[in-house]
């Protein structure tokens, strides 16, 4: 009994200082560990300086953090704006070398289509019932059916000039301004003029079996392939003619002179006539030519000559009467 007895001491003496040996193994791991909770002494909590309390850094699985987008080349990249005054960030885009020719091939396009439209313009006459003006095809006029000088009735007052056995009679003193020929307009054609084609306004006049075409003051005569046009029939008469035609006295009738044609009120019609020696007109249009006369120029259109004058300030031109000096 008392064996036993002492065998139950001794087994609880070593259970006592077994567990005491593994609690003070325990508590020394958890005051010298890598853990790093804290270790306690004096009866307390030791914390670190700083008085807070030191948290284990905690890593977060990387299925939270959001991988970077990158956008393929063939996007737009993205575009910073530019901020007030032209700032700001200014971005280069790639060049795209289909777009590029693309562009190209745009431009040159356009650039043959005004090539087209400004090569055809060359070959557009401005007025809008032409086409094909072509002047080395101009014929020879006889421009005697407008070139008779009607002789005046009033007596020339001053002697003519005399060169290469013909006089020059004139009213009015010789007065030398260069010619420039005057414009009348989109739908006035100069003698000699080819067309093509002729406007729905155009008429037909007989004159002495003769068909001309008449239209806003120009005379045609049928030509090989279309028209040109030449100077007014002596005879032609027309219902209308240009409202921009010139009123001139002859000293004895008012003519009515248009493009380098005068007209003479017939009834309710106009009817074209030669000229009179002496009128005055203010412009002569293109056609003519200057030409010396000895000492002086004249302006000769078709077989008329016309001198430059001076009347009131202003340059103007005389139908000379020509005649042989007999």
């Amino acid at each position: 009994m008392k064996n036993i007895s002492k065998s139950a001491r001794k087994s609880a003496l070593m259970y006592l200082i077994g567990t005491f040996f593994l609690i003070s193994i325990d508590s020394f791991a958890q005051r010298h560990g890598g853990g790093g909770v804290g270790h306690r002494g004096g009866g307390g909590v030791h914390r670190p300086a700083g008085g807070a309390q030191t948290r284990p850094s905690v890593t977060r699985p990387s299925n939270q953090s959001r991988p970077a987008v990158t956008k393929p080349s063939a996007n737009k990249p993205a575009v910073t704006r530019p901020g007030s005054n032209g700032s700001g960030t200014k971005i280069t885009r790639p060049n795209n070398s289909s777009n590029t020719k693309i562009n190209n091939r745009k431009n040159t396009t356009n650039r043959n289509s005004n090539n087209t439209r400004n090569s055809g313009n060359r070959n557009t006459n401005i007025s809008g019932n032409t086409r094909n003006v072509d002047r080395s095809r101009d014929i020879t006029i006889n421009n005697n059916r407008n070139t008779v000088v009607r002789r005046n009735t009033v007596v020339y007052t001053r002697p003519p000039y005399i060169h290469g056995g013909y006089r020059y009679y004139g009213y009015h003193p010789y007065y030398y301004h260069p010619y420039r020929p005057f414009y009348w307009g989109p739908v006035w054609h100069p003698w000699g003029f080819f067309v093509t084609t002729l406007a729905v306004t155009a008429i037909v006049v007989s004159v002495e079996s003769t068909q001309y075409h008449y239209d806003q003051g120009v005379w045609y005569a049928p030509s090989n392939g279309g028209y040109t046009a030449v100077p007014a029939p002596v005879g032609g008469t027309v219902n209308n003619i240009p409202s921009g035609a010139q009123t001139v006295n002859t000293g004895t009738v008012n003519n009515y002179y248009y493009g380098g044609t005068y007209y003479e009120k017939d009834g309710s019609s106009y009817k074209v006539v030669a000229p009179t020696a002496g009128t005055i007109v203010e412009n002569l249009p293109e056609g003519g030519e200057e030409v010396t006369v000895g000492d002086v120029k004249y302006i000769k259109f078709g077989e008329t000559y016309y001198q430059p004058v001076q009347v009131d300030g202003k340059d103007k031109y005389e139908v000379v009467l020509v005649e042989e000096d007999k």
